[in-house]
């Protein structure tokens, strides 16, 4: 049995989640699986009563689990960042999900490049460091800024200071990797290709500008290539994005540092089909990891029905594939494709039905799919 704490969160991330634990419940009723569910109150509404964001009693909590299946954060009576780093940013840290995967595969006829090409690529994105740290502040000419990181693997302390000629305000984010953590997400991403069958690893960065940064990523990179005999392939982040909508078929395992990979992820969901069937998946190798949607909680259509529930459920996928059951991710993966051919879908991918109703069909089709 799989212990699986579920966090629904905000807005259409309640009503997703709902039909991916739909279709768990359908691969109990086919399948060799059983899971147990606990459900967890994290999100604004909680945080608007009760100010918390993520609790030390809510990480003891995860921590008893085998996986986080996570729905959304986000709400507009919070100002934003709050919850995005009190809860997500946290929760990464705190359970070291240093790596975020988010496959993109060419779902046809939804693909909107002008010609269809078929691809099948799989995003790694260094989840921990970078730019994406959250390590920032304001200051003015004189004044100085301490602050505090604290990750798995170290806990650092930053102090910034400045003299210029000007009273003006200044606003600075640092960008900070250290040689572990790049070398243990390499060694993911590495070890990643080879058990795909891969031949190649393209690594994404800007070390033509920020070249301390981005110059010891390289230097890694091509040490792990060496080890694991994979070949190596730079690209700038700028060439990539490029890339991958003039020929994303040359791709398979695209390792990127925290931020660039935040927006190229945005790129591949779009090549795919849309947000809508863009799951990601927040991996410890030797920890908890969490699986979402990408889409957040979109509170404009919160409520109506009009959610599209499949990157919900190819999360599901992703957080059975990583408990060590893909031939029952492979059935997930079926049972959307299913859907799609027989136009069980809501509006935005050409449907007519509603959340509801396209989880309804999605679990139905788990028990009939080869």
């Amino acid at each position: 049995m799989y212990k699986i704490a579920v966090v629904p969160g905000d807005g259409i991330g309640q009503e997703v989640i709902a039909e991916g634990v739909k279709v768990l419940n359908a691969l109990e009723e086919t399948a060799d699986v059983s899971f147990s569910l606990d459900y967890l109150d994290i999100g604004s509404e909680r945080y608007l009563r009760t100010g918390e964001l993520l609790t030390e009693n809510d990480i003891d909590d995860l921590r008893k689990h085998d996986a986080i299946y996570f729905g959304a954060i986000g709400d507009p009576r919070v100002a934003p960042g709050i919850l995005e780093k009190g809860i997500l940013i946290s929760m990464r840290t705190t359970f070291d999900q240093y790596v975020n995967t988010r496959p993109s595969k060419a779902w046809h006829p939804y693909t909107p490049l002008k010609e269809e090409k078929d691809f099948d690529i799989i995003f790694l994105r260094e989840n921990t460091e970078d730019f994406y740290m959250g390590a920032g502040s304001r200051f003015s000419n004189g004044k100085g800024v301490s602050l505090d990181l604290k990750r798995k693997l170290y806990d650092a302390k930053i102090a910034v200071s400045m003299e210029a000629n000007t009273d003006d305000e200044f606003a600075f984010e640092i960008g900070m990797m250290s040689r572990k953590g790049i070398e243990r997400f390499a060694d993911y991403c590495f070890k990643t290709a080879k058990d795909l069958g891969k031949d190649k690893v393209t690594a994404v960065d800007k070390a033509n500008v920020c070249t301390s940064l981005y110059g010891m990523w390289r230097e890694i990179f091509k040490q792990k290539s060496q080890e694991y005999g994979i070949a190596l392939e730079h690209m700038y982040v700028d060439a990539m994005a490029m890339a991958l909508v003039r020929a994303p078929e040359r791709f398979g395992v695209v390792a990127c540092p925290n931020m660039f990979g935040d927006i190229l992820t945005d790129i591949g969901a779009e090549i795919m089909g849309g947000l809508g069937v863009a799951a990601s998946g927040n991996i410890s190798p030797s920890g908890v990891s969490m699986f979402e949607p990408v889409h957040g909680s979109a509170p404009d259509i919160a409520g109506q029905g009009k959610a599209n529930p499949i990157a919900a459920i190819l999360a599901a996928k992703l957080m059975i594939d990583n408990l060590g059951r893909r031939d029952l991710g492979i059935l997930i993966e079926k049972a959307v494709r299913k859907a799609m051919d027989n136009k069980d879908l809501t509006a935005d991918m050409g449907g007519h039905l509603s959340t509801k109703q396209t989880g309804d069909a999605i679990a139905k089709y788990i028990s009939i799919v080869e």
